[in-house]
Parts: C-alpha cells; sequence; structure tokens
C-alpha cells in the first residue's frame, strides 16, 4: 500500500513507499563507479532520485516503467527535492493500485467532452461544422482524446489534460472571436479543436509519459494535417482552400520556427490561435510550477525550464508570517 505522495513529501523526510519509474539511467560518478539517476513518479507528481551504493547489483532488476518499492530520504538539491535511495525492489502490478500512480485531471471528463461537443455543433459553416463532426464521432479519436495528455511534461501532462487543454482554448477562442469580429470564429474554433489532436497518437500515455516511436519521427502536426485530410476527403465538396487554411492553423500554431513550428502563422486565426496556445500552455505551467513545490522553503519556486525562470510564490510572499 502507497503510504507516501511526492506532493506531500518534504525536505529530510525518510520516505518508503511505493514509485513508478519515469526515467532510469545508469551514470559513473568521478571515480568510474556506477550510480543510478532515476525519476520515481505517482499520481501527484515526480521526484528526482539517485541511488550511489548498491546500484550495481539491482541495476538490472528493473527497468523504465517498473513499479518499485524504495526505502530513502529525500533532501534539497538546488532547491529542489531529490531522494537518496538506500534501497529498491521491483514490485508486481498486483503490490500496488495503479490509480495512485498517474496523474489525471480534476475536471470532469464527461462535463468536458460535452462542452466539446457543443461547441463544435454550434460551428455555423457547414463544412468545418461536419469536419469537427467527423472527428469527435469516430469512437477511436473519441475515446484517445478522453484520456490523452497534452504534453510529456510541459502543460496539462495529465490523462485527460489534452481534453481539458482544448476546452480551456475554446473558451479563449470564443472570447477572442467576440471581443475581435473581424475572426472568423468557426475557423478560430476548428483550429483549437484540432491543433493538438495528432498527440493522441504521438505521445504514449499506458504507464508513464512518452513519445511512440512514429510521434518521435512524424510530430503531432504531421499526425493531424493527415487526419484531417482524411476526414475533408470522406466530406462531400469540402472546399479545398478552405482545407488548406485548417492545416494552416496546425502547421503554425507553435507560433515560431525555434518551436518546432513548419510555418509562421499567417491569417489573423492562427496568429491569435498560437497566442491563445501559449497562453494556456504557459499559466498551466506556471500554475503546476508553483503547487508543485509547496514543500520547499521560500518565496521563489525551483527553475522552470519551459518558462525560462524560477517564478515567485506570490500568495506566500505577501503573507507576513512568512516575512
Amino acid at each position: 500500500m502507497k503510504t507516501h505522495f511526492v506532493r506531500e513529501i518534504e525536505p529530510n523526510q525518510p520516505v518508503t513507499s511505493f514509485f513508478l519509474v519515469q526515467a532510469k539511467e545508469a551514470r559513473q560518478n568521478k571515480s568510474g563507479e556506477m550510480y543510478l539517476s532515476m525519476v520515481l513518479g505517482d499520481r501527484t507528481g515526480a521526484l528526482d532520485a539517485r541511488m550511489w551504493d548498491g546500484a550495481a547489483e539491482v541495476a538490472a532488476t528493473f527497468e523504465k516503467d517498473d513499479f518499485v518499492k524504495v526505502q530513502g530520504i529525500v533532501q534539497l538539491h538546488r532547491n529542489r527535492p531529490q531522494m537518496n535511495v538506500h534501497k529498491l525492489r521491483r514490485v508486481e502490478a498486483g503490490e500496488i493500485e495503479i490509480a495512485d500512480y498517474f496523474p489525471r485531471t480534476e475536471k470532469d471528463v464527461g462535463e468536458m467532452w460535452a462542452e466539446l461537443r457543443a461547441t463544435a455543433a454550434a460551428v455555423a459553416n457547414p463544412h468545418l461544422n461536419a469536419l469537427l463532426a467527423a472527428f469527435l464521432d469516430d469512437e477511436e479519436i473519441a475515446s484517445r482524446l478522453r484520456i490523452a495528455p497534452a504534453a510529456k511534461t510541459l502543460h496539462h501532462a495529465r490523462i485527460g489534460g489534452l481534453l481539458e487543454h482544448i476546452v480551456s482554448l475554446l473558451r479563449l477562442s470564443r472570447f477572442a472571436a467576440g471581443h475581435y469580429p473581424f475572426l472568423d470564429g468557426d475557423l478560430l474554433i476548428t483550429g483549437a479543436v484540432l491543433h493538438d489532436v495528432g498527440k493522441i497518437y504521438e505521445l504514449r500515455y499506458d504507464r508513464s509519459f512518452g513519445y511512440t516511436v512514429e510521434g518521435q519521427l512524424l510530430g503531432h502536426m504531421t499526425y493531424a494535417v493527415e487526419m484531417v485530410e482524411r476526414k475533408a476527403a470522406a466530406i462531400p465538396e469540402f472546399p479545398p482552400k478552405l482545407k488548406t487554411l485548417v492545416k494552416h492553423l496546425i502547421l503554425s500554431h507553435h507560433g515560431r520556427y525555434e518551436f518546432g513550428s513548419p510555418r509562421l502563422p499567417l491569417t489573423p486565426e492562427a496568429l491569435v490561435l498560437h497566442y491563445l496556445d501559449d497562453l494556456d500552455s504557459k499559466a498551466e505551467s506556471a500554475r503546476a510550477s508553483i503547487e508543485s513545490g509547496q514543500n520547499i522553503e521560500g518565496e521563489w519556486t525551483a527553475y522552470n525550464a519551459s518558462l525560462e525562470r524560477a517564478l515567485l510564490r506570490q500568495a506566500r510572499y505577501l503573507d507576513e508570517t512568512e516575512r
């Protein structure tokens, strides 16, 4: 039975508990001796871990995506919690409760799915309406959309995270379309629904989150464009130019070449989609960064690589008892 969750562990706390091995690498220290560098996780977060003594004896007994029971102590290293593992053994799935190990959206999936369907159904353009219905009526796509994460680590990295991100982006898109009447709201909504749909195949999410081999080779934008091609081909007289605009929304939503975008946004809708997508992902990353470090002392979070900065814990800063 799991006794310690990552979010609850405090520095200098001895820990004996079960974790999922999200990453594992054998390394050598300065003396040439092997040690293990790991990331151990559960549904509340992930924890860096090192095993210095006895690493060679246990290294071959477990792999990434295995469940392990560890004994160790958590200390701060560069203002991040890190576990020094003293003992480790692989365990079978029957020894643990699987739901303890996968981060999951706290929002109601059924309610989010209903909001997505209602928003898609309200699209007035008949061709875009039919395109969205072709995606959402596809049971394989629908079942994957309900559980897929939005990313491996950067934002909404949890079961149901992709649906949560899409619904959040739909709300922002409806506001933007109302605020800027020159935008094609139907096209923007379509982009919000489809921009990341390829992640249902790019990512794997059966144990720890990672990339499929094909996802690593092709990327989610390639998947999404191919899916649009297939779905549009089955819709009678789907306008080729409209299809091009939809594909452009997908191919440009990362916004800049250095962010992995094949194209720059070249329409108002593509530009707005990029900034809304960026806003939603960065806001969620900031929230997660502040929440994940509640047990670390001080007014600043650890460095957030995706945001390229540490963040001020504003509530703690304003609390006079912490000054």
